[in-house]
């Protein structure tokens, strides 16, 4: 849905600053696992498909890997005191499969519970909301070896560990999420190849969505029967904000979007993503009984959002852009179905260094179409945030102005969304740390606090001092 369906929006007019949030709304930041906390041979962690995938030649930027990272394993209180200092009231982290149950079935790793539990009574301790996700794509190793995502086991296995966590830290633990971004744990691990386990294999892909969303819903049984706190519930998704041609964004957004939506929050895969994936799939794999587990009550809706894309339909003749988001390309396809007659077109600048547009009006088209589709389901944007190519001075200091701008226009739609009736709950910027960007590896640096990744040194970077401002005060600043 375009930002045009939305004339009293598009019509307020510019505003870049001094706009106060709610009381309540929550400012915080994210990190990621395997993309944070080295020590990935520590203290009984098994190896993840990232472990695996990183270190085989040719994956990842540089051969980088996230044996180190920001070795937040060991310095996880200083990283504690930064997000502190920094006023954040929420930290959205996830945890590491493969450090809770190194066999992905079975017999629990006590020092990775000790890891987590440590780290959420620091959190506490220091006033600030743990959101623990469940799955941030470092699926052990092991259960990719029996089939991965694309079989139904793995769904079982989740449930299991969900509950094990359940149990461990559902005392505490503020906020349940159970997966991040499963557009790209299936179609860029299973289909497109670019992400780990580096598959291409539609069919597999499409198997690996509909054994996310069954995941998704047996996790969040088993947190509800094994939490003895008052958590939250939620899943993040990175939705598409798609433009172009209608039968084209509307491939897109069956395939990008309602297959996880539309079992999630309505418990139903439509009619047309069934259509378009026929050539791939009879989607045998549905069983009875199946939707009704998936779509479970969530408290709060997670919302990634960085870029858009524009669409249209391929006439067959002329060559073909493609696009996966993420990395470069890997010689599969990220839509199944669609591949072969939808082509992205190239999208007009600014861009971040990560290559991707800069359109805040594209967060605001995101949340106005799902306040209509879904008006009771209160959100939360999850991330959102840029890569530039920062520039360190002797003491490590970063004047990163463009990152700046880009959250404080972000933040201004998020706020102009909230004010034409958006239930929006609180921001998370992407990332606190610069750190291991996937088949990135180091060469991309998202943070607001810079890493001096020889040394490890943390220094806050101008977007994290103004990012404090922020989150103290609720206004944004000018």
């Amino acid at each position: 849905m375009s930002i045009d369906a939305f004339p009293e929006v598009r019509s307020a007019g510019p505003r870049d600053s001094g706009l106060r949030f709610p009381a309540g709304f929550t400012f915080g930041s994210a990190t990621a696992s395997y993309q944070v906390e080295g020590a990935t041979g520590e203290d009984g962690r098994a190896p993840s498909i990232w472990d695996t995938f990183s270190h085989a030649s040719g994956n990842v930027c540089n051969g980088d890997t996230g044996n180190l990272a920001c070795d937040h394993y060991h310095r996880w209180e200083q990283d504690l005191d930064l997000m502190a200092d920094l006023g954040l009231g929420a930290y959205r982290f996830s945890i590491a499969w493969p450090r809770i149950i190194p066999t992905g079935r079975g017999a629990v790793n006590r020092a990775g519970i000790d890891f987590y539990s440590r780290l959420v009574d620091g959190l506490l301790e220091r006033g600030i909301r743990p959101v623990a996700t469940l799955y941030h794509w470092d699926l052990p190793q092991v259960l990719e070896d029996a089939g991965g995502w694309p079989v139904r086991e793995t769904a079982d296995a989740f449930a299991e560990y969900a509950a094990v966590l359940g149990t461990a830290l559902g005392d505490r633990v503020h906020t349940w999420t159970t997966l991040n971004e499963p557009w790209c744990t299936a179609y860029l691990g299973y289909s497109q190849g670019g992400h780990a386990p580096g598959r291409r294999e539609p069919a597999a892909a499409l198997a690996a969505v509909h054994h996310l969303n069954l995941a998704h819903g047996r996790a969040l049984e088993a947190l509800r029967a094994t939490s003895t706190g008052s958590p939250q519930y939620s899943v993040t998704l990175n939705l598409h904000v798609a433009r172009g041609d209608a039968e084209a964004v509307r491939r897109i957004e069956a395939v990008g979007n309602r297959a996880f939506t539309g079992p999630m929050l309505e418990g139903v895969y439509d009619d047309d993503l069934i259509a378009d994936t026929a050539s791939v799939t009879d989607w045998s794999f549905v069983q009875d009984g199946d939707l009704a587990r998936i779509r479970q009550p969530i408290d709060v809706l997670g919302v990634n959002y960085y870029s858009t894309n524009t669409v249209r339909m391929w006439d067959g003749t002329s060559s073909r852009q493609s696009h996966d988001g993420h990395k470069p390309a890997a010689g599969g396809s990220a839509w199944p179905g669609s591949d072969d007659v939808v082509e992205f077109v190239e999208q007009a600048g600014p861009r971040t260094a990560m290559g991707w547009n800069i359109d805040p009006d594209g967060l605001l088209d995101l949340l106005l179409s799902l306040r209509e589709r879904y008006p009771a389901q209160p959100l939360m944007i999850t991330e959102n945030g840029a890569a530039f190519d920062d520039v360190a001075g002797a003491d490590g200091s970063v004047h990163d102005r463009a990152r700046i701008e880009y959250l404080r226009r972000h933040l201004t739609v998020a706020h102009r969304a909230i004010e034409h009736g958006v239930d929006l709950r609180g921001y998370f910027v992407w990332s606190l740390l610069d750190n291991f960007e996937w088949g990135y590896g180091y060469t991309k640096r998202f943070g607001i606090v810079r890493v001096d990744f020889d040394d490890q040194r943390r220094t806050v970077k101008d977007s994290g001092h103004w990012f404090r401002e922020l989150a103290t005060t609720g206004v944004i600043p000018r």
